[in-house]
């Protein structure tokens, strides 16, 4: 069925619309950031750079690293961000832009999220390395898909029930981080965790500035909770986002965050981008050996 021009926006010059990338310009492994300074940060590692855009917050680099082929792309802040990068990196791999249909052969991409985030358990410390587990999204963005078999119910009832959770804000979302990338990221000094993704910044995350919380003490029920072992590690705004819309498009998916603040122990890093280069040189190892 052919895709009509205001569901698939394109460019005058073919590109889709957000990113403004043509398929030909993504490469099948990317890196997302939210920060668009980051891009260099990651694409300074590259061989070369065969491509370059900057389209508001999205700006993508893609190029070669030891004869691989990759792309670095930011995404901005949030989960509303993160809908239009995945179906939009989605539409580049499995879309045919000239007929606006979905190609038979689908493509699976590897996503891999390369974010900072604060701590939430006390005994994580500064500048460590979080690879995420699984992820609770605490905004609503998977409930407008249908999700059936993707979700963890069971984990979200029981997180529901720990925190008394507010019935006024969105129902908390469970999901499971791609096993095989998890398998081959592992390494030592790397901590496995259970990461919540938060619908903003400030109050979202337990922080006052001159607004009142709903619930004062959500953070410590948060950091109170734990099923089947395990306990929620850290806070951040994209990674539940990320599985969810990979797990239903087919993608693979991996979050690794740097920890460049503990919000128990009210620190913040002194050196807060040396984590986030590790980062990049682990995955960079890990994608060509």
């Amino acid at each position: 069925m052919r895709i009509s021009e205001s569901e698939l926006i394109l460019s005058e010059r073919g590109s889709i619309y957000h990113l403004d990338l043509k398929p030909d310009e993504i490469a099948d492994t990317v890196f997302i950031v939210g920060d668009p300074g980051r891009v260099d940060l990651v694409s300074d590692y590259f061989d070369t750079i065969e491509v370059k855009s900057h389209h508001r917050e999205f700006r993508t680099h893609t190029g070669m690293y030891k004869g691989k082929r990759l792309s670095v792309l930011s995404t901005g802040i949030g989960t509303d961000n993160i809908d239009i990068v995945m179906n939009e990196l989605d539409a580049l791999a499995n879309i045919d832009f000239n007929t606006r249909t979905i190609k038979k052969d689908l493509k699976s991409l590897t996503v891999i999220r390369i974010g900072t985030s604060g701590a939430l358990n006390p005994s994580i410390p500064l500048d460590s390395i979080l690879m995420s587990d699984i992820a609770i999204g605490f905004d609503n963005l998977l409930h407008f898909y249908k999700n059936e078999g993707v979700l963890e119910d069971d984990f979200t009832q029981a997180f529901v029930k720990h925190t008394n959770w507010y019935p006024k804000t969105s129902i908390p979302y469970v999901v499971k981080a791609n096993e095989e990338l998890l398998n081959l990221f592992q390494s030592e000094g790397i901590i496995r965790a259970c990461t919540t993704t938060n619908a903003g910044f400030y109050g979202p995350q337990g922080r006052v500035l001159r607004l009142a919380l709903q619930d004062e003490h959500l953070n410590d029920k948060i950091a109170s909770f734990e099923y089947k072992g395990i306990k929620v590690s850290n806070l951040e705004m994209e990674t539940a986002a990320i599985y969810g819309l990979s797990k239903l498009l087919g993608h693979r998916a991996l979050s690794l965050n740097a920890i460049i603040a503990n919000r128990s122990n009210k620190t913040f890093s002194k050196q807060p981008m040396s984590a986030v280069h590790r980062i990049v040189q682990h995955t960079l190892k890990v994608l060509t050996q």
